[in-house]
């Protein structure tokens, strides 16, 4: 009966920790070349001291190209309101006539459910 408590967990496959509150190191790429012409980027720790060379997939020796930039984080652009899109669409003095327009029909008693009233 106590092997029918964890079925279906494959004990060991799954950890049950999040990531939540973890922060990551800083990190950079450092660019090698070897001999043959190849380039290419090797992902370390910001604070690590980059070995002089690397061995590239080719089987040639590397040699370190010098401090690469690091990569710039793309900036997500802020939420677009509802508010945002429809002054896309109209200008405040439109949306301003369209209010009063609103607010008369509403002062006569015309509104009613599911009736669209600008045309």
């Amino acid at each position: 009966m106590a092997d029918r408590a964890l079925r279906g967990m494959q004990l060991g496959a799954k950890s049950l920790e999040t990531e939540d509150g973890i922060v990551f190191a800083d990190r950079l790429q450092r660019r090698y070349q070897c001999q043959n012409g190849h380039i290419f980027a090797v992902t370390m720790s910001a604070d690590s001291e980059p070995p002089a060379t690397w061995e590239c997939k080719c089987g040639a020796k590397a040699e370190y190209l010098g401090e690469a930039e690091p990569e710039e984080k793309k900036r997500k652009k802020p939420q677009r309101t509802h508010w945002d899109m429809l002054l896309e669409r109209r200008s405040e003095e439109e949306l301003e006539v369209l209010l009063q327009e609103q607010l008369e029909v509403l002062r006569r008693g015309e509104l009613r459910d599911g009736v669209a009233y600008r045309r």
